[in-house]
């Protein structure tokens, strides 16, 4: 290729590129913002809920971790679903549905309703993220995937740095139309995401050969990168969808994912409540909360792109979970409030470089059906730690009336994960191979 071809395939790149990001990343990022916020909204709610439900720690534990069970019962199914039937019809009704049965946990009156309702959340929901993953395999290749990952996962702690604040406001509503003011929360939070479910239908496009947004020559050079990248994958790890379900590289990868995620929510289910704990009001509650979620996504952008840039991805996955294990052991031995919060923060940062470049290890070898089963079965494995990360802490509280050595035990997932990490490797070469 001449000088001059290059410098017209490097232009051509750039425009692409640069088109499929405006056009998808604020939206996917709006609509993951949406889910997250969703999720995890219980634990400010829990701030006057538990209380006026007498609910106790092990009864919030169960309901907050419940919603992973119906999450991980449907998840392979629906993800299998989005790669038949196309991301827009699919994310579409993932988000209506989670949408409604959000704002209908408004509805929760004991036990039993708030059980049967986080559960059926987690029916809605799932396949939501490990599909968008998917979805992002069809528009960016490799080179770009950990930048992309991060742009689109820093949604998360987004969620959480203007969610934390707005939902803190939200319980002072109490009273307003005859709600109480967690009541408020749930409808107010659960009601954006089934109005954008129903843009998604007429927004997502499926695949690059059917954009209308891009021009022809962009179209082809997607398509054809995309299907080089596919190849190179197909050579060297040719796996169906009933060999990508009994991987073990794949079952490894569920088992990384399951300490980091055991970590991930038993730290932001309980963390509004460690944060009350040092006497602040509700709505200090949620600005201070928020503040390791700022600190975490700016450090998960710049974590991503060092990782594309060096084409390294073992350790940049590995050094954050060692970072989340030490932080978690260290805020656990911790009783002053501002130590705790930069335990916390330090902890905050380990767990969204994590998030940010997990994904590029099973992304950099499957491909087609075996992507859609295999990430949404990592996913839905490691979600169940979704489950036993915040009941740990919440038998560990009921037990010894603290939080302390919930978070110690809860150090040890993310550190076998590290380990796991370390052990399997990866095949950098395979993922960059039509990189050039």
């Amino acid at each position: 290729m001449s000088l001059a071809q290059s410098q017209e395939e490097s232009l051509l790149e750039a425009s692409t590129m640069r088109a499929v990001s405006w056009r998808l990343l604020p939206f996917l990022m709006l609509a993951y913002l949406l889910a997250y916020l969703d999720r995890v909204n219980l634990g400010f709610a829990a701030l006057t809920m538990n209380s006026e439900l007498s609910f106790s720690a092990l009864v919030f534990s169960w309901g907050a971790g419940i919603f992973f069970i119906g999450y991980f019962l449907f998840e392979v199914p629906s993800n299998v679903i989005l790669h038949r039937v196309g991301a827009s019809r699919w994310i579409a009704r993932i988000m209506v549905s989670w949408g409604i049965v959000s704002a209908l946990m408004a509805l929760v009156s004991g036990p039993v309703s708030f059980y049967v309702l986080r559960f059926l959340l987690g029916v809605a929901e799932a396949g939501f993220f490990p599909g968008i993953i998917l979805y992002l395999t069809y528009w960016y290749p490799a080179k770009y995937r950990a930048r992309i990952l991060a742009a689109f996962a820093v949604a998360v702690p987004v969620s959480t740095v203007i969610g934390a604040p707005i939902s803190g406001y939200l319980l002072g509503m109490d009273g307003v139309g005859g709600l109480k003011g967690w009541q408020w929360l749930f409808i107010l939070e659960g009601a954006p995401a089934a109005l954008v479910g129903i843009v998604t239908w007429f927004y997502l496009t499926d695949r690059p050969a059917v954009a209308g947004w891009l021009t022809s020559e962009q179209k082809r050079w997607l398509s054809g990168r995309l299907a080089r990248e596919e190849a190179a994958r197909q050579a060297a790890h040719h796996l169906d969808l009933r060999q990508a379900l009994s991987s073990p590289k794949v079952l490894v990868l569920s088992l990384v994912y399951f300490g980091f995620v055991g970590a991930l929510y038993g730290l932001q289910f309980w963390l509004p409540q460690i944060v009350k704990a040092f006497g602040l009001s509700n709505i200090q509650t949620g600005f201070v909360t928020a503040i390791p979620y700022l600190f975490g996504s700016v450090a998960m952008v710049v974590w991503a792109r060092h990782s594309d840039r060096t084409r390294e991805r073992v350790w940049h996955v590995a050094l954050p979970l060692l970072v989340i294990a030490l932080s978690l052991a260290v805020a656990s031995a911790l009783t002053d409030p501002v130590l705790t919060m930069v335990a916390l923060t330090v902890a905050a940062i380990g767990v969204f470089c994590t998030f940010a470049l997990f994904w590029t290890l099973p992304t950099a070898f499957l491909s087609g059906a075996s992507a859609a089963a295999g990430i949404a079965l990592i996913n839905s494995i490691g979600n169940l730690a979704g489950f036993g990360g915040p009941y740990l802490i919440g038998w560990v509280k009921q037990q010894t009336g603290g939080t302390a050595l919930g978070l110690l035990a809860l150090s040890l997932l993310p550190f076998i994960s590290a380990v796991l990490v370390l052990a399997l490797g990866h095949d950098t070469k395979t993922e960059f191979a039509a990189a050039e």
